[in-house]
């Protein structure tokens, strides 16, 4: 497949702690359906550019205030490794005593949005704690990818991703999963309205049928979708070859493969092809 791809969504570990890592995401989900990867970097880049794809935004969510520091240097350390394969994204936690300091932190070692997992760290999604992120990334610019949607909870379900929508209307929110993880249809009818919401494709294939995904696509415009994988929880070509079943036109699928993804982290270059 000869295309421009950035995989929008891909949560790496250190290697000594992956393995722990990747089996408390399968226990999250009560076990994937699918064979996934070991969530290192190095496999990260293999299976990655096996399967095509050129760009990768790394993340990590860190569970515990404590944790943000040390995972933030590992994003940025592993970003600057990978020689431009990589943007990284850092992790913030509303509990934290430092916030402020922690973004600021954030920003100077160089990554280029916040990723934010509301069911991971058991916080509201429209709490005031979390407002005062949301409220701090929209005065600066920053992008928040956030996890979205779970029937078993109710952190981050459509109702209160509206509110935040609703009060900063000049955030760039990626919500993740389409919107709204196994409560797709009341994401897509509530929060297609917000010209700030954007959604990625990650871990919904394989719970929806095409027609579904076009539909939700169509909701929101291929101008605010982004392609991404959630790595280590699938395999990437199967995820593509998903995208490349439904049919959409060539520069829709330009759109969602990379174009958004790169003016939202302006990633101005990919193996030395100017972008945006």
């Amino acid at each position: 497949m000869n295309r421009i791809i950035i995989d929008s969504h891909c949560h790496i570990y250190p290697d000594q702690i992956a393995a722990r890592a990747v089996r408390g995401i399968d226990s999250f989900y009560n076990g994937l359906p699918d064979s996934h990867h070991d969530g290192t970097v190095k496999t990260l880049l293999a299976s990655g550019r096996h399967a095509g794809i050129s760009h990768f935004i790394v993340h990590s969510v860190a569970t515990k205030p404590q944790q943000t520091a040390s995972i933030n240097h590992f994003i940025a350390e592993e970003t600057k490794k990978a020689g431009g394969a990589f943007t990284g994204l850092g992790t913030l936690h509303p509990d934290s005593e430092t916030i402020k300091d922690d973004l600021e932190n954030l920003i100077s070692l160089g990554l280029k949005g916040v990723k934010l997992h509301p069911d991971f760290q058991k916080f509201e999604a429209d709490s005031p704690k979390a407002f005062a992120i949301f409220e701090m990334c929209e005065d600066l610019g920053i992008p928040v990818l956030v996890h979205t949607g779970d029937y078993r909870y109710d952190y981050s379900n459509p109702e209160r991703i509206a509110r935040v929508l609703r009060a900063f209307p000049k955030l760039t929110f990626i919500g993740a999963h389409f919107g709204g993880w196994s409560i797709w249809d009341r994401a897509t009818a509530l929060l297609p309205d917000f010209a700030n919401m954007r959604v990625d494709t990650s871990s919904s294939f394989v719970w929806l049928q095409k027609e579904k995904v076009k539909e939700i696509i169509a909701a929101y415009g291929p101008e605010r979708v982004l392609f991404g994988t959630d790595y280590p929880c699938w395999n990437q070509i199967s995820e593509l070859q998903y995208m490349e079943s439904l049919g959409l036109e060539k520069q829709e699928l330009e759109q969602i493969y990379w174009k958004n993804c790169a003016k939202i982290y302006r990633i101005v270059s990919i193996h030395s092809c100017c972008l945006v």
